[in-house]
């Protein structure tokens, strides 16, 4: 790897990597010149902007140069791993290797079982959240030689998040059939017109979970659950969530486990 860059030219390529993130926002350009442009900003070895998709329970990779079992950890674990509770805390920023507990490494398999061998020593997972809160995805870099510290790198990426949080919710899939298809006898878009997020919710309360349970499936807070379930009563013209709940199964939605 080449010598990390000061701390004008890392400020100038966050805002190259700004102008990608908007690029492929608009959809201009793909996901993979948002990490071209991030690798000026943090040099690494490997690196990664994932999706994550609220029905099936999983991340999903736009853009990345992890090998492959790195990469199905990511997509298909990395939300049950020990240390992701701490990562999707909204009010943080990402968590950088070197700041995890030791004891927390040792419990985590995607230390010991895919990073470690790998040679990891370094890096960050940023989670994504939009601008309503939402969980959208996450940017991972690895490196396999320690950074400098203090290193201005870590305040760009946590102002950058933003930006990348718009890249990777814009290249979110379609929704799935059951959810876009119209409701049985209605012209809507969608069923009872609601939004992908509100579907998300509307399936949770097939469940019988609680505001705070479903935020805490969906990465989002309880009072931005309580804001969907609002908007789907009024869309769906019913009296309570038990009423949501029959008319969504009546529509055949469900939650993943």
């Amino acid at each position: 790897m080449a010598a990390q860059h000061d701390t004008a030219d890392i400020l100038d390529s966050a805002l190259r990597v700004r102008e990608a993130a908007r690029s492929a926002t608009a959809g201009a350009t793909g996901v993979d010149t948002v990490l071209t442009a991030l690798a000026r900003v943090v040099e690494h070895d490997h690196a990664s902007l994932s999706r994550w998709d609220p029905r099936r329970r999983r991340h999903t990779t736009l853009a990345g140069s992890y090998p492959e079992d790195a990469t199905a950890y990511i997509e298909t674990r990395l939300h049950r791993d020990p240390v992701f509770p701490v990562l999707a805390r909204p009010d943080r920023g990402g968590l950088w290797l070197g700041d995890v507990p030791e004891d927390l490494l040792a419990a985590s398999p995607g230390f010991q079982d895919v990073l470690s061998p790998l040679g990891i020593e370094d890096g960050v997972a940023q989670c994504l959240f939009d601008a309503d809160g939402r969980y959208v995805g996450m940017l991972n870099i690895s490196v396999r030689a320690r950074r400098s510290t203090p290193d201005p790198a870590r305040a760009v990426v946590t102002l950058l998040t933003e930006s990348l949080a718009a890249a990777v919710a814009t290249c979110e899939a379609a929704p799935p059939p059951e959810a876009a298809a119209p409701a049985p006898g209605t012209k809507a878009e969608r069923p009872g017109g609601l939004s992908p997020r509100e579907l998300e919710v509307l399936a949770e309360l097939t469940t019988g979970r609680t505001n705070r349970q479903i935020a805490e499936r969906l990465y989002i807070t309880p009072r931005t659950v309580g804001t969907h379930i609002e908007h789907i009563l009024a869309k769906l013209d019913v009296p309570n969530r038990a009423a949501a709940a029959a008319r969504a199964a009546a529509w055949g939605l469900a939650s993943t486990p």
